[in-house]
């Protein structure tokens, strides 16, 4: 079991990416130079280190999360980096009508919108489902109905630039495992809506592009902070490698970007192929006796699998 996790699954997603992945062009650093973005859950981890890649390829940079501080450093940074502009706007996602103010910022300093990437996500955490049905509603306001409160906003904007939607999101909403149930759920929600929304797109011709990011086990500098870090058997994948992923992958207007490669392409292909032995191999990757029945308590974020804790 350890050889698959470890060496031929990978090799298999590899593999798969390498003959379905491959983008049409080539990724340049230019494609982003002068365009207007806007990154949600940017004062650290993967939506911070994707702030810094577009400062240095020199993007006006609009960056929103809940801590003021953490932000103000943040554009900081950006304008140290070289960001043709850099500013933020703090506050809580779980209200859409502040998902909706942070796109009207956009318009009122731009006038106007060319990439929106979505990456937040509200507090959760790591355990078994204790049957808090308010926690699943809340983080859905959050994780899913906030996403798109900001996509309806930013629309007109997006399809006048014809720019780019981009959705972190986690391969726990293609294959999920234990201990994330009401995070799975908010993730599949993400994956249906938008992959939905492309066909009409598509159908209407709307020059928008979607791309859903699916992420596996990501550092994102938070594992041993939450205690993450020794509930999982494989090593996680860097968030500053994630980040540029992310952006690449949008600014080539991919449909989907599956990272780390190997492992997701991986486990999607056992999703179809395999998937009694998929969930074998999914619950053999968590070391259980790790995982506290209690939930940790009110505000403590642990970050289910896949999470941008541990990899969105």
């Amino acid at each position: 079991m350890g050889l698959l996790l470890k060496v031929i699954l990978p090799l298999m997603g590899l593999g798969l990416a390498v003959y379905f992945y491959s983008a049409p062009e080539n990724f340049n650093e230019e494609m982003l130079r002068g365009k207007r973005v806007i990154v949600t859950g940017a004062s650290s981890g993967i939506g911070e280190q994707m702030a810094y890649h577009l400062a240095r390829m020199g993007a006006h940079v609009l960056v929103t999360a809940r801590t003021e501080a953490k932000l103000q450093k943040v554009v900081e940074r950006c304008r140290e980096l070289g960001a043709a502009s850099a500013r933020f706007v703090s506050g809580s996602m779980e209200d859409t009508a502040f998902a909706e103010e942070v796109v009207k910022e956009a318009e009122n300093t731009w006038g106007g919108l060319d990439m929106l990437i979505l990456n937040h996500i509200g507090h959760s955490y790591f355990n078994y489902f204790d049957g808090d049905v308010d926690h699943i509603r809340k983080l859905l306001e959050t994780n899913f109905l906030s996403y798109v409160a900001m996509t309806v906003t930013a629309l007109p904007m997006l399809k006048e630039s014809e720019g780019n939607i981009v959705v972190v999101s986690s391969v726990a909403g293609k294959a999920p495992g234990p201990f994330a149930a009401p995070y799975s759920a908010t993730k599949f929600a993400l994956d249906g809506f938008f992959s939905s929304l492309r066909h009409e797109f598509i159908i209407e011709n709307v020059n928008v592009s979607i791309t859903l990011c699916i992420l596996g086990y990501i550092d994102t500098g938070k594992l041993n902070a939450t205690g993450a870090r020794g509930l999982r058997r494989v090593a996680p994948s860097p968030k500053e490698e994630c980040a540029l992923e992310i952006i690449r992958s949008g600014a080539l207007r991919q449909h989907e970007l599956h990272y780390p490669p190997g492992i997701v392409n991986g486990m999607l292909l056992l999703r179809g192929l395999a998937p009694g032995f998929l969930d074998t191999l999914i619950r053999s990757n968590i070391v259980v006796e790790n995982v506290q029945r209690a939930p940790p308590p009110h505000g403590t974020r642990v970050p289910p699998a896949g999470s941008p804790g541990s990899g969105r």
